[in-house]
């Protein structure tokens, strides 16, 4: 069984990519918004990294959970982009970052209603067909809830049964929200469609406060997250897993560390549990 650790692609350490033989990741992400139309140097760069690696993309700027319509020229656009670089999981957040025409430059929670989930999941279905592929959506870190009718997990399950999308676990993202809103990280984990899991997201976070953690994947992963990834990983098939590291770069073996760390855990669940005897 092929385990598949990977790393966020970014410009701070763009070259590592290319040269440094110890460095090398069995794939990589981007934001394809910050990549789209782009030319000169940093486009043949990305095409020498694309040409070595395959791809994933996790998008900033769908807003699925908008009031707004749906940017079909950017969705035109975006289909485009994820075909020609080969794109194999295009990810997104359950969230919203724009609203009366207003970028908001940050990822604010949907209300847990019942009117919100046929929202978001007709445009989730909308915007997969028009794409030809699922939509992997990411459970988000939140501060607040607004308006709530329901408890954050069955606002998820909701959204992904009706819509029919897959799920990119955040389990760093599960653990900020456990602590932040006092909840049970493994319970939360467990009560998941883990079948619907495509892929991981691990990162790390900042704790600011007594009672406040911000995700801020600005920081090494902690060890109750890597214990939370080996409580998760026990229940689920194989999947990518992805290091997400976008700001604060350390050290590239740092880096090579923590994937390192995540392939083990990976691999004590996932490779003795699917091998196939011949």
């Amino acid at each position: 069984m092929n385990i598949s650790i990977g790393i966020g692609f970014r410009r701070d350490f763009a070259d590592e990519f290319l040269d440094n033989y110890q460095f090398k990741p069995d794939f990589i992400e981007f934001a394809p918004e910050n990549w789209m139309g782009m030319g000169g140097y940093w486009k043949k760069k990305l095409d020498q990294v694309a040409e070595r690696y395959p791809v994933t993309c996790h998008g900033l700027s769908l807003s699925i959970g908008s009031p707004d319509e749906l940017d079909w020229d950017f969705i035109k656009a975006l289909k485009i982009f994820l075909n020609t670089y080969n794109v194999e999981i295009y990810s997104e957040h359950l969230s919203f970052s724009k609203a009366a025409n207003a970028h908001l430059y940050n990822l604010l929670p949907i209300p847990f209603r019942k009117d919100a989930i046929k929202h978001v999941s007709e445009r989730i279905r909308n915007v997969q067909d028009f794409l030809e592929r699922p939509l992997v959506i990411e459970n988000v870190s939140y501060y607040t809830p607004v308006a709530a009718e329901m408890d954050e997990i069955t606002f998820i399950n909701q959204v992904i049964e009706e819509s029919g999308c897959q799920l990119l676990l955040d389990v760093n993202n599960v653990y900020v929200n456990a602590f932040n809103h006092d909840y049970d990280a493994q319970e939360f984990i467990r009560q998941l469609p883990l079948d619907r899991v495509a892929y991981i997201h691990m990162a790390g976070h900042e704790k600011v406060s007594p009672d406040l953690i911000i995700d801020t994947h600005g920081q090494p992963i902690i060890d109750p997250v890597y214990k939370l990834f080996d409580f998760t990983a026990q229940l689920l098939k194989p999947v990518p897993v992805l290091l997400e590291r976008d700001f604060n770069i350390p050290e590239t073996d740092e880096l090579i560390t923590e994937m390192k760390l995540l392939k083990e855990i990976a691999i004590k669940h996932w490779e003795a549990s699917h091998v196939v005897k011949g």
